[in-house]
């Protein structure tokens, strides 16, 4: 059965250090020498507008990646309206970098790449990516938020972002969602953080409005950590087209998740959709 952490707590380490705890972080990462925190940089707005990866939780993840032998990366990648090197600046993402020793890769500059066949692919058979992220275990540290295309945009549509290319707006046009499950059939992160300290309900990815949570959802299985996340958010996970799809392939589970840490109902908003 997945198991997916649920903390509800103010805005601080203690909520991210406890969902990890919850969820045996260390078991997870076993056997890697390298972990790829991978953020949602999509602008330079700050974590209290909801539309990027806060700070405060990244650190949390950094201190607790101290107790394992890995070396740590923060990743992002630019995209068609993004330029991740801003944002790493502007978000204070590079503060928490810094302080603590850890590296920042823009993946799009990385010029070692490799080619990934996609089998069974929703609309693709395969993806190019940098070379470090196939030899790395990956940490989706996603947010809490509607999403216009997609619905939601949580840990699985975090992982799009590992994709190079500066002009993401042709896989778009494939289906965004297809897109998404084939990236996570053959990239699956080995855990995911959402941050919804600060969330985003109606127009998102980025011009929505900001919604206090003050809540972590964290878990080893994407699918799982997903859906109990759009419950969060008063949503059927069922009715995300990418969600539901990568439980259909077997990527996750959606039903009979053991939800530990505080009470599911207890934490519930019902988000306003895009």
């Amino acid at each position: 059965m997945s198991k997916v952490a649920v903390v509800k707590g103010p805005r601080g380490h203690d909520p991210v250090f406890r969902a990890l705890d919850l969820i045996d972080y260390k078991g997870a990462l076993s056997g890697w020498d390298r972990v790829l925190i991978k953020v949602n940089f999509i602008s330079v707005k700050t974590w209290e507008t909801g539309a990027t990866t806060d700070p405060l939780v990244v650190e949390a993840i950094i201190l607790r990646l101290r107790e394992l032998p890995v070396e740590v990366y923060v990743v992002e990648s630019d995209a068609t309206m993004t330029n991740a090197d801003r944002a790493f600046e502007a978000t204070g993402m590079r503060e928490v970098c810094e302080r603590h020793g850890v590296g920042w890769i823009n993946l799009r500059h990385v010029k070692d790449k490799v080619t990934l066949p996609v089998p069974g692919g929703e609309t693709l058979k395969r993806i190019k990516v940098p070379r470090i992220v196939t030899e790395s275990a990956v940490i989706s540290a996603a947010k809490l938020k509607t999403h216009s295309e997609t619905g939601v945009t949580l840990g699985m549509k975090n992982m799009f972002g590992l994709l190079p290319d500066k002009f993401k707006a042709k896989y778009h046009l494939r289906g965004i969602g297809k897109v998404i499950v084939d990236i996570n059939t053959v990239l699956r992160p080995a855990l995911t953080v959402i941050d919804g300290f600060v969330g985003m309900e109606g127009r998102g990815p980025v011009h929505g409005t900001p919604v206090r949570m003050d809540l972590i959802v964290a878990g080893t299985d994407p699918v799982a950590t997903d859906a109990v996340a759009c419950r969060a958010m008063g949503f059927d996970p069922r009715e995300v087209w990418h969600i539901r799809r990568a439980w259909e392939k077997g990527l996750g589970s959606i039903d009979g998740v053991e939800v530990v840490g505080d009470n599911l109902d207890d934490v519930v908003r019902v988000f306003r959709r895009s």
